[in-house]
């Protein structure tokens, strides 16, 4: 990586925050996702109530945290780059935890985005 090394300290934030932040957006699908939940404000108490809405913010307060020690670590500009596998890894496990369809495009992006991110780790 230009101006930095993908150390183990680097490497463990990237991979945290990949898990963290997948781990949110997939507790946030969980929550607003439930059938049961209604429509309008009673959708959202119903939300409020259940953990995965917690959850997901737990989620998010964590990522905030890993993200900028990672970033302390690594330039803005490979950071970014290295982030977006995020990207792929929520998209793989919405089709294995909620049936979500991954059409013909969507896995060339993942394949073109997963190239991308080898290409910027690689750098070194």
């Amino acid at each position: 990586m230009t101006g930095s090394e993908l150390t183990p300290l680097v490497a463990t934030l990237w991979v945290l925050n990949v898990l963290v932040d997948s781990g949110g957006q997939l507790a946030f699908k969980a929550a607003a996702g439930d059938p049961r939940a209604g429509d309008g404000l009673a959708r959202w108490v119903w939300m409020a109530r259940r953990p995965w809405l917690w959850i997901g913010v737990g989620c998010y307060v964590a990522e905030f945290l890993l993200w900028l020690a990672f970033l302390s670590l690594v330039p803005l500009s490979e950071g970014v780059l290295l982030g977006s596998i995020n990207i792929v890894a929520i998209m793989l496990a919405g089709r294995y935890l909620f049936a979500e369809r991954l059409s013909p495009l969507r896995v060339a992006g993942i394949l073109l985005i997963s190239v991308g991110v080898a290409i910027v780790g690689w750098q070194g």
